[in-house]
């Protein structure tokens, strides 16, 4: 599903990541961990292709960043879902119609794209509200929302970039158990955290990124 070979990139101040190798499997759910500046977000980046890698090739799916071009990321995107640290959900939209956002940029029926928020909210356990807009939601449920978001879509890929940075320790266990409920319905689920201490022993895979270099396998 997710297969770097040789990556590199490198910012203008520097940093970056440094000839990653590494596959995730699809289906597969697999932390990847750092500190601060690590690289962890470049990473996630590289695989949205919102950056393009300087050295080496990356596969996501079927789609090689040797082979594809800008104009094919739009259609990529579809099958990905990102997750973001500060939600990244518009202010003047409510919760349905953020939840209900990329429908419509993805064309689908009118028809169809309730029956789809409201089953998306569901799944991540989100209670009512469905009018409230972001600045009335707790950080929880802003993320709840965000996650909603990210599935309604049905994407083969989650990418999950520090989404429990924001969160109390109870909203934090929440969010994993759900993202490992979305894994378990046959997602490929990607999380990045700084937090050890929430993901480990929770059985599942975990790539360490450090100085812009994997340390895990």
């Amino acid at each position: 599903m997710i297969e770097f070979q040789n990556v590199s990139y490198t910012h203008n101040k520097g940093s970056g990541v440094t000839n990653l190798t590494f596959s995730i499997d699809d289906g597969d759910f697999v932390f990847l961990i750092g500190s601060t500046g690590s690289g962890k977000t470049t990473l996630m980046r590289l695989i949205y292709f919102d950056l393009w890698c300087d050295t080496g090739r990356i596969q996501i799916g079927d789609h090689n960043s040797e082979l594809i071009r800008k104009k094919h990321v739009p259609h990529i995107r579809r099958n990905i879902g990102m997750v973001f640290q500060d939600y990244q959900l518009l202010n003047d939209r409510n919760v349905f119609h953020n939840v209900a956002l990329p429908l419509h940029v993805m064309g689908y029926n009118a028809n169809e794209i309730p029956y789809r928020v409201e089953e998306a909210l569901d799944l991540v356990g989100f209670e009512g509200k469905r009018g409230h807009y972001p600045d009335e939601l707790s950080g929880g449920e802003k993320q709840r929302v965000t996650l909603a978001r990210a599935i309604v879509k049905e994407p083969d890929i989650i990418l999950a970039d520090e989404p429990t940075g924001n969160l109390d320790p109870v909203a934090a266990f929440e969010l994993v158990q759900l993202l490992e409920t979305i894994n378990n319905n046959g997602t490929t689920v990607l999380m990045a955290s700084h937090n050890y201490n929430l993901i480990k022993g929770r059985g599942r895979r975990i790539l360490e990124l450090k100085d812009g270099a994997i340390r895990g396998s």
